[in-house]
Parts: C-alpha cells; structure tokens; sequence
C-alpha cells in the first residue's frame, strides 16, 4: 500500500512537471510570436537645405510661416540644440548616410565617390537588409553609384546649378505641367506611400532643395506663386549684428572669402535683403504644404498611426548676420539645425535642451526601427527622448569641423558644450575664437586672449586634439619615409604608406618656428597644393635660408579621389 501510494505520488510530480515544462515551452513560444508579429513603424524622414534651427515658428521667429511644422514640434519632440557636426551639405549628408564625423568619411564636393567601406553601413541598406521597403526622392547630396543596395525605389535630383534662372527649380514635370521642385518632391513622396507594399514597413528619405538658393542667378531665390502671401507687405527687420563692427571682427580669411561674396549676391542692399529674406522663408512655406500633404496622404492609406517623422536641416544658414551669407563657419548661425520627432504611438509633447547632432539620425531611425545600430558609428539614438522624460545621451562635448580644402572657404575646427564654443582655422590655428554660450549666445565677445579663461581655452583645445585623434578616418593615406637631401639646393622625398592608394598632389609646409609649423603657418615655404604623382627630388622653392638657424618643415598628400591627408609630424630641415 505505501508502495503503491509512492508511485502515485512519483507519477503525479512527473505530469505536473511535464506539464509546466509544456506551458513555459508554449508560453514562451507565444511570447516569441508577438514579438516576431509586432507592427513595425514607417519611418519618413525629411531634410531641409539650409533651413536654419530657428527657421520655423515654433522656435519663435515671427517671420516664418511653417503650421505644419509647427503642429509637428507642438505634438512631438523639438530639439533645441541640434547641431550639424560639419555645416555643409556634402559632408553633412555623407554624416547622415554613414554614421560618421566628417574627419573620418573625408568627403566633401571635390573628392571622388564616397569610399564604400562608409557606406557598408549606410543606414538604409541596414534598413533594408532588415526588411524595410526603402526609398529617396530628391537631392541625395553624396556621390555615391550604389544606390540600389540602399532604395528599393530612388529619384535623385537636385535643383539645377549649371542654369541661370528660374529654371534652376522649375524643370520637373508633373503630368504636362512643369512644377517647382519642392512640388515635384513632395508628390513623389504621396506616390510611394500610396504604393508602399503593406507586408512591410518602408522608410521614405525626401530630401528638399529648399531653401537652398539658385547661386549661379541673379534671383538666388525661387518659390511657388501660392507664398507670396508669406511676408507680404512686411518689411523683415535688418539682419541681428549687421552693423560694421561685428563683420570688422571676422578674420581676413574669412572677409576674403565667399561668406562674404554670396553676402553680395543676395544681401548688400536693403533690396535684395528683403528680396532673399522672404525667398528663404517662402521656399521653406512651400515645404510646410507638402508636409500637410503627406500627413494627408499617410492618414488616407491609414498608416499615419503608426508612422513616425523626422524632420531637420542638413546645416544652418547666415541670413546677412555679420554681413555674410552661406554657412561654413562654426558660428550658431551656421552649425544649428532644427530637428523634430513626431511618433504618434507616444504624443507626449517635449523640448529637449540636450546637444543632438546630424550623426545622431541614422542611429535613432534604426532605434525606431527595432534594428541593432553598427558599431563603428559615431552618433547616439535620440529614442529615449521621445519614450521618457529621464533620457541622457552622457554626451559633454561634441566636434564641429568643416575640413573641405578649397582656398576660397577657411576651413575650420573646434568643440563645443552646452556652455562654450572654441575654434580655430585649420590653415592657421593661430586664430582662434572662445564663446561663453550661455552669456553671449550670439557669440560678439571673443573671450581667446583674456587671462581670465586661459584655463577654459587649455581644457576645450586638448579636447579637440583627442576628439581629432580619436575619429582620425583609418584608411588615411599618409607619406612616410620623409627625407631631405641637402646636396642638390634642398630637395624633398617620401614614399607612401599604402601601395593601392594613388597620390594625386601634395603639401609642402616650411616654418621659422616649432609655433607656426604646429599652426600650419608656412611662412618660410608653403607649397599650397601641386597636383603631381611626383614623391622625390621635390625641389624648395621658399625664402633664402640661414644654415645658422633652424627651420620646421611637414607634409600631406590627397589620395586618388582628392581626399586630404593629414599633416605629419614636424621635423627639422636641417
């Protein structure tokens, strides 16, 4: 009898066990479906040319006229300190596609394609990797001839450079009627989502050219007749710090370059001002009405709960500040961009102080989408944001550069905090600038030679030689086994470090002092760029030298695709 009790009680343990073994197995099962059957966001993600952080009327600026915009920032997240790490649209965009800071991809408008171990990464190849229905329409920005690992469907386009009139935006058809780009762009946004398949999520990118000006015009600015209401009969207020003193304090380098030549093509007279004011913000009225459409169109095919927006400029805008136009610079102006988050899942309406950057995109739209970021990228996801209120990117000090080498744009390089600005000239690091955010955020007190803050300048300029270091791009094609030979009247030689790697010109610097070669000054010889595959008996061409007294000297070399190398280290000539 207690035998038999034992076994009943053995073979009972033994059910229950199997049978809690079965309910985990199918619970967990169950748990497994509902995450491999959860609805996946769309994902729309719109870029601006040139549109300015405060370019919209929920940042208070009264001469703009964006509702739909507005009603984005009202029901989602703004952020108010969003930065384009390089503040021009080549280099911007090639950030937002790969991931990365400018020093590492090392493209601007004069190099060649984009290499294509950045562009492995790119987001929307991630994307659709993942099973994402991607798309473009508009104005890539990055020479790139792979577009079709990254879209299912892509129109690229940009407005049209190589014309001199309205044209420039008027040259795409709709039916038989030719309409304004931002029309054209705006309607093949409405295409795609009508015909988005509806077995996967898609991410549409539209890329605006507006409000980018027609540079090669006399107009620069073209818009659709339907905003000529937008600052009609309103004369705009002259430029903040427009007056003599504040351009006066610009560097040569800067006065002689074409910040201040496109300030004479749209801004140098109280005509024109008004005339390209009021183009800016009626190019970027007519954006504001295709973001309505779309809204629209996403409610009609009944996805608009389900998909999130994304909105920014690629870099920020000089509008007659400091009697200058363009960006380029590492001022406000130029390197703040709005940025907007609407996920309708979560309208918990928020203003984010926090410093978000262009590199933070590609990061946040694959946090949207549930797919892990790669790791080589260099932004953060700004997901947090939108889900708490207790997000922190743990983020102190950010790089801000703009490296492209053309003699007619100074490049420069610096860091900012929350707080403090400082930068300085790449081909002259001599000149520098220090900016208290907080008590002077339209930057008119360069605080670089006062005592007081020596301190500041020595912390924020070592952060800069790390923050260089650290994002140095690895596939950099450098000189090496530098040489001088003193017998036949000073001649140069080095071979180079990567036999695949072309040298398509190089740089020669000569300096009197360990100072100026440490700030690319070259005042005893600077080659500037030779275009030459030539890498022996480089012959000097500088000042007459003193054999009594001793002179620096350092080189770079551009790759195959015109990419700049960096400088080496210094060394002695002799």
């Amino acid at each position: 009898m207690k035998n038999t009790l034992n076994f009943l009680i053995f073979r009972i343990q033994k059910t229950t066990i199997i049978l809690l073994a079965f309910s985990v197995f199918f619970s967990c099962k169950q748990k497994k479906e509902i995450v491999k059957n959860e609805v996946k966001p769309n994902i729309v993600f719109i870029l601006t040319d040139d549109q300015r952080w405060d370019a919209l009327g929920y940042a208070g600026n009264k001469l703009a006229y964006t509702p739909e915009m507005d009603k984005l920032a009202k029901s989602g997240v703004f952020f108010k300190n969003t930065i384009a790490t390089t503040p021009i649209c080549a280099a911007s965009r090639a950030s937002i596609f790969s991931g990365l800071q400018e020093r590492t991809h090392n493209y601007s408008f004069t190099t060649g394609n984009m290499k294509e171990e950045y562009m492995q990464n790119a987001y929307p190849r991630v994307l659709k990797k993942a099973g994402y229905y991607t798309g473009l329409y508009g104005k890539f920005g990055v020479k790139y001839k792979n577009l079709d690992s990254l879209y299912n469907t892509y129109e690229n386009y940009d407005l049209r450079y190589d014309r001199k009139d309205i044209t420039s935006y008027y040259y795409k058809k709709l039916g038989k009627d030719t309409v304004h780009l931002t029309r054209y762009t705006g309607e093949k946004g409405i295409e795609f989502i009508k015909n988005a398949p509806t077995d996967k999520p898609f991410c549409l990118q539209l890329s605006f050219s507006a409000p980018h000006a027609s540079d090669n015009t006399v107009e620069q600015y073209f818009w659709q007749e339907e905003n000529n209401h937008v600052l009609e009969n309103i004369t705009v207020p002259t430029a903040n710090i427009s007056e003599d003193i504040y351009y006066n304090r610009l560097p040569e380098i800067v006065k002689s370059g074409f910040n201040r030549l496109r300030w004479y093509w749209r801004d140098d007279t109280p005509d024109k001002y008004q005339h390209s004011v009021k183009g800016y913000y009626r190019m970027i009225a007519g954006i504001d009405n295709e973001i309505g459409k779309i809204r629209k169109e996403l409610e009609k095919k009944g996805v608009a709960d389900n998909t999130i927006i994304v909105l920014m400029g690629d870099n920020g805008f000089f509008l007659g500040e400091r009697q200058i136009s363009g960006k380029w610079l590492m001022y406000e102006n130029s390197i703040k961009v709005p940025l907007i988050i609407f996920d309708p899942r979560n309208k918990e309406h928020k203003d984010v102080d926090a410093m978000a950057l262009n590199i933070d995109i590609p990061s946040t739209i694959l946090d949207f989408a549930g797919v892990d970021a790669p790791k080589t990228w260099h932004g953060k996801s700004l997901k947090p944001f939108v889900d708490s209120n207790n997000a922190d990117l743990k983020r102190d000090t950010i790089l801000i550069e703009h490296l492209w080498d053309f003699k007619n744009i100074a490049p420069s390089e610096g860091v900012r905090t929350s707080d403090w600005k400082y930068f300085r000239y790449v081909n002259d690091k001599s000149i520098q600038e220090l900016y208290n955010l907080k008590d002077d955020p339209r930057e008119i007190n360069n605080l670089i030679n006062d005592t007081k803050y020596q301190k500041v300048v020595t912390k924020l300029q070592n952060k800069l030689e790390e923050l260089t270091k650290k994002y140095r791009d690895p596939y950099q094609f450098n000189p090496v086994n530098l040489s001088v030979n003193l017998k036949n009247n000073l001649e140069f030689n080095w071979s180079t470090s990567n036999k695949i790697q072309k040298q398509t010109a190089y740089q020669i610097l000569v300096s009197s002092s360990i100072e100026n070669i440490n700030n690319n000054i070259g005042d005893v010889w600077n080659s500037e760029k030779v275009e030459s595959a030539t890498n022996s008996n480089i012959k000097y061409e500088g000042l007459k030298l003193d054999k009594t007294k001793t002179y620096y000297w350092k080189m770079r070399i551009y790759d195959e695709i015109n990419r700049t190398g960096s400088y080496t280290t210094p060394k002695k000539l002799f």
